[in-house]
């Protein structure tokens, strides 16, 4: 019988069969959590090595928190220049790298971005030559405008060219209000052969010029037939046309777009009160019109005393602002602003 023969091992009992299936389980266990052991090594190693090739500061302004590589505009309210003492705790780090002293390169901070352009525009010139000249040496691009037949109009449109600046003719019109608009003025009622000349020698007195903007003339801007005219002459002769907007009801922009002339609008005038902070606070308005749309205008006069040295003072914080300077020409032929 096979049972008595000895060629066969006893079956397993009841006590052996559950200390079989430990084993077993004990010994999956162990390989499991070997394998865990193993991938977190790995995982620990290479965050090791990440880390060890990271960069110690951020490559680019957009690497800083929302805000910290971007200046900001002039404060509302600011009635102090705008150039300011940093506060503490401002200065930039130390560059590590400085060990030369003096003739080391200093830290220069990310550049801000673009904030808009601003036209500057100078008004009245040719009353008086000493007032137009700090205006002359202003560092950036000036559009300067000249009144016709007054007693240093040649003189001052020669000296504007001769600086530099842009030269535009600062055409007399009518006013509403009936003052006395100057020399070489546009009338109400007058034939489109009248405004012809009386532009035209104006033109011929103070040009050559890049273009002209009107003087008072609220009268003038509000007809349609006369700016008609004037817009004409203005593309017969490859000059631009600034709107100086005296008055809320100006047709200049609707008889531009008709005719398909490129015009500029004033957006701001800056020396309505000739106080050094009211002049700031004007400032202030067009810098957040030029940031809102691109670009403003901002007029002022040859005659406000304090108006070209506050100029200079703004122009250099203003670059380091971000925002950039142009002639009206250059706001008119440019698509993108």
């Amino acid at each position: 019988m096979l049972g008595a023969s000895g060629d066969t091992d006893p079956p397993p009992t009841e006590d052996q069969r559950p200390q079989g299936r430990i084993r077993s389980l004990l010994v999956i266990g162990w390989c499991f959590l070997l394998g865990i052991l193993v991938v977190a090594s790995i995982i620990f190693i290479r965050m090791l090595l990440l880390r060890a090739d990271a960069p110690l500061v951020p490559e680019d302004a957009s690497d800083y928190p929302q805000g910290m590589a971007q200046e900001s505009l002039i404060p509302e309210h600011e009635v102090s220049p705008v150039t300011q003492e940093p506060a503490a705790g401002d200065s930039p780090p130390e560059d590590p790298l400085d060990t030369e002293g003096p003739g080391a390169p200093s830290y220069q901070p990310p550049p801000s971005p673009p904030k808009g352009i601003l036209g500057f525009v100078i008004d009245d010139a040719g009353n008086n030559l000493k007032e137009l000249e700090p205006f002359l040496r202003f560092p950036g691009p000036l559009t300067i405008a000249v009144l016709p037949g007054l007693p240093y109009s040649v003189e001052a449109a020669r000296r504007i060219r001769a600086s530099g600046k842009e030269l535009f003719l600062h055409q007399p019109m009518e006013a509403l209000g009936g003052q006395n608009p100057g020399p070489g003025a546009i009338y109400a009622g007058m034939p489109a052969d009248t405004i012809r000349a009386v532009v035209k020698a104006n033109l011929a007195e103070i040009g050559p010029v890049a273009g002209m903007n009107n003087h008072q003339g609220s009268k003038i801007t509000m007809d349609s037939q006369a700016m008609e005219t004037i817009l004409r002459i203005c593309h017969e002769q490859g000059i631009y046309f600034l709107d100086s907007r005296t008055i809320a009801d100006t047709v200049v922009p609707d008889v531009a777009k008709r005719l398909g002339i490129p015009i500029e609008e004033r957006d701001v005038f800056i020396d309505n009160i000739q106080e050094k902070s009211a002049m700031i606070q004007y400032v202030q308005e067009g810098l957040r019109k030029a940031a809102w749309k691109g670009s403003a205008v901002l007029i002022g006069h040859a005659w406000s005393p304090e108006l070209a040295a506050l100029l200079d003072d703004l122009y250099p914080e203003l670059v380091k602002q971000g925002y950039s300077f142009a002639t009206i020409s250059r706001l008119i032929q440019d698509p993108s602003k």
